[in-house]
């Protein structure tokens, strides 16, 4: 059965998609709560509990405007300061807590065939997650959609050989407390990914990038050490084990179009336009 805030999410990334594909038309808010089935008393509430930010000032947040101002701030001086210093430089904690350990070549090669790995499901602003943990920190986070079985189906096609035990342990709920921002909880956060050197560095070159900012793959390549991948980088970014805390969604095209998710376009939306509400009424 579907929890309450799963329910709020759709009414709220259906919201997203109409005012998306109509922005043009200038909806009224009238049009948006038609859409979602709620009058448009209870669906601006609802849509400001969720994105702190009225329906038409998250739409801004989601422009190719918006997108060319934050690539120019983070893409440049913010962005080289934030992967020298390992800082976010905008204040916000979520990049400054994590830090990533890459799996040995045994545990890489055999399937995790050594590794016991503790995982639970919670849900978050943006559905159901997945989260999964080994002593080290936490190895797999990934959005649900399909429901917990097929999400466990496919942790353990990641490490089939490992020991699972449905468990919540400090590591997934340092993870989770990132959602909430409830940061005087959280302790640094730790990552234990499977994945090759060239993957890694990618995914580090990504946590250097600020919440509310974005950067684009040519960019990330460079910051990774190897210009001119941007291909190479999009398969790297595509296969991030861990969604929202390696933040994949911060990259976009140069031209300031938002482009693909791994785990959806809407959802992609949905996480951009939350963070930017959150950094700009701060």
């Amino acid at each position: 059965m579907e929890t309450q805030q799963e329910i709020d999410y759709k009414r709220i990334a259906d919201a997203i998609e109409f005012l998306r594909f109509n922005y043009k038309k200038h909806p009224k808010l009238e049009e948006a709560a038609e859409q979602v089935n709620l009058s448009p008393f209870h669906f601006q509430r609802m849509f400001q509990s969720w994105a702190g930010v009225t329906p038409k000032q998250f739409l801004q947040y989601l422009s190719v405007e918006h997108a060319k101002e934050m690539l120019k701030e983070t893409g440049a001086t913010l962005f080289d300061t934030a992967f020298e210093t390992g800082l976010s430089g905008t204040g916000r904690l979520h990049d400054l807590f994590i830090k990533v350990e890459g799996m040995t070549p045994g545990e890489y090669k055999n399937g995790g065939e050594s590794l016991n790995i503790n995982y639970s499901f919670a849900d978050s602003p943006f559905g159901k997650v997945i989260v999964a943990s080994t002593d080290k920190g936490v190895c797999h986070l990934a959005f649900a959609d399909e429901g917990t079985e097929p999400a466990l189906t496919q942790l353990k096609t990641i490490f089939p050989n490992a020991r699972y035990s449905q468990l919540v342990d400090m590591s997934q709920q340092n993870a989770l407390f990132v959602f909430s921002q409830d940061w005087s909880k959280l302790d640094e956060i730790k990552l234990h990914l499977k994945g090759t050197d060239f993957q890694i560095k990618v995914w580090e070159a990504l946590l250097s990038v600020p919440a509310g900012g974005l950067t684009t793959y040519a960019d990330l390549a460079k910051k990774a050490g190897h210009v001119g991948a941007s291909r190479a980088v999009g398969t790297a970014i595509g296969n991030n084990p861990v969604a929202f805390l390696i933040p994949c969604h911060r990259v976009i095209k140069s031209t300031g179009e938002l482009g693909q998710y791994h785990w959806g376009a809407i959802r992609k939306n949905a996480i951009i336009g939350w963070e930017a509400s959150r950094v700009h009424t701060s």
